[in-house]
């Protein structure tokens, strides 16, 4: 058949041309994909109240640092001040710094802050003992019939967010639903649908970026109820490029990366599974492995694309997410966060009297973040 030009396959003179060719299609360019929810997925319960609360425990530390700026001589010193006495028992050994010497504790003083040690215990040799250094506590050893010592113990912490309420407006008028739409089957529907997408779309920026109230974060008649996101939830584990020991840089490095991801695992039981990230960080994580790429004339696809990084301390999958701020990386332990709906209120639509000649309703949903043991997760900040 030759080609006529219309959308026809048997278009010839004695049929009506077309007086209108449009493609029952809407395209959608705004973003409205969830990344990171997707990759947490359905909470496997919901919240019961507005106050969403969750115990956390933790187990009594195993080091401290050492806070004496008097040290006389760092090699014979047996008595100094620490950031925590409290953590130490007589009878523990102590292992001074990242040197090989191991100390005996044989008096504490948490009122006054110090502990006192034995030097270079069991033929190891002395260290330098330093302001700021890490005492890692390797193990306690009792003496065989002595007394119990006093009870050790943690206080469970209660910790709690808040649920947010999201909502939009549906209307349409009586002639839109009567007359046939292009593109649309039913305009009431398909508003429902684009209205959905938007509230999807800003609880996962509210999951990362959202903040609470300063005051009244429960919520009145003047105050709206707001959750906290991730972002503000992460107080422990916050990394800056050249503080505090943090390899420098401007540009996400696998140093960087490397040396948060050990931190978490030296300071918590958490795993890091997920690593979120806008364009430019994930850009720079791709050029992890630039100098080792190869393309040979032989192939005519160039990959460019690093989906999962697995170090010593895990695998990780990269979410890329726009609703990062730029300059952030964010390491989560994926089975310590739920994006949860109130019990009943997940996404919906309700249907509002009519008025007059419109059918109106509200796409409503009410969600919070529980973040467990925020000491988990890390995030860093400050790259360029």
């Amino acid at each position: 058949m030759p080609f006529t030009g219309k959308a026809t396959y048997s278009a010839g003179t004695t049929l009506p041309e077309i007086a209108e060719d449009v493609s029952d299609l809407i395209a959608i360019n705004s973003p409205h994909d969830t990344p990171l929810l997707d990759a947490l997925g359905d909470a496997a319960r919901p919240a019961r109240s507005t106050v969403h609360e969750w115990i956390e425990d933790s187990l009594l530390p195993n080091s401290s640092v050492v806070a004496d700026g008097s040290i006389a001589d760092p090699e014979t010193e047996t008595s100094f001040g620490v950031a925590d006495a409290a953590t130490f028992r007589v009878g523990d050994q102590v292992r001074n710094g990242e040197t090989a010497e191991v100390m005996l504790v044989t008096a504490t003083n948490a009122g006054a802050g110090t502990i006192t040690v034995s030097r270079g215990y069991g033929g190891t040799t002395a260290g330098e003992l330093v302001d700021a250094a890490t005492l890692t506590v390797i193990g306690n050893a009792s003496l065989e019939g002595a007394d119990a010592d006093a009870a050790r113990f943690t206080n469970r912490a209660r910790r709690s967010n808040f649920t947010q309420i999201f909502s939009a407006t549906v209307e349409v008028s009586g002639s839109d639903l009567a007359v046939r739409q292009i593109g649309v089957r039913d305009e009431l529907d398909y508003q429902k649908v684009q209205r959905s997408r938007e509230l999807i779309r800003d609880l996962e920026n509210s999951i990362i970026n959202g903040v609470a109230p300063s005051a009244s974060p429960q919520g009145s008649a003047t105050v709206r109820r707001t959750m906290r996101g991730i972002l503000s939830h992460i107080a422990t584990n916050r990394f800056s490029p050249g503080a505090s020991g943090f390899p420098a840089g401007s540009t996400l490095t696998e140093a960087q990366l490397n040396a948060a991801l050990r931190a978490l695992w030296t300071n918590s039981s958490g795993t890091v599974d997920l690593i979120v990230v806008g364009g430019q960080e994930k850009r720079a994580i791709n050029q992890f492995v630039a100098s080792s790429r190869r393309f040979t004339a032989g192939s005519d696809s160039y990959k460019d694309l690093v989906s999962t990084y697995e170090s010593d301390y895990g695998v990780c999958r990269i979410i890329l997410s726009r609703y990062v701020p730029a300059g952030t990386v964010i390491l989560l332990d994926s089975s310590r966060v739920s994006a949860m709906p109130l019990a009943g209120r997940s996404f919906h639509y309700s249907a509002l009297a009519r008025t007059g000649d419109s059918e109106r309703g509200q796409m409503l949903g009410e969600y919070t973040l529980e973040f467990r043991n925020e000491s988990a997760h890390g995030v860093i900040t400050g790259l360029g």
